[in-house]
């Protein structure tokens, strides 16, 4: 199922700015390695970096439900049934 949906520009641009925190959240982190920081300090920010990218991919599924799941299902058959094993797929993935 690879039929590509046009994405709002304000969740795109929303992406795009969380994204951009989230690198310089982990060059942060290259730099407390490589300065030998505290390892429960970079453990902390790593869990943040974590949490970061689970919020990304929460708001790239909202946004997948919402308009390319809703359209595939709404034209029935072959890609309907498509969409379902895309979303199952999708939500394993994104619950490890």
């Amino acid at each position: 199922m690879k039929d590509a949906v046009a994405v709002d520009p304000d969740i795109k641009a929303s992406n795009l700015r969380r994204l951009r925190r989230i690198e310089g959240q982990v060059r942060g982190l290259h730099k407390m390695v490589e300065d030998g920081r505290y390892c429960a300090d970079i453990i902390t920010q790593v869990a943040s970096v974590q949490e970061a990218l689970r919020g990304v991919g929460r708001e790239l599924m909202r946004n997948h439900l919402k308009h390319c799941a809703a359209a595939a299902i709404k034209q029935g058959d072959a890609k309907a049934d498509a969409m379902y094993d895309e979303l199952l797929e999708l939500v394993y993935k994104h619950l490890r």
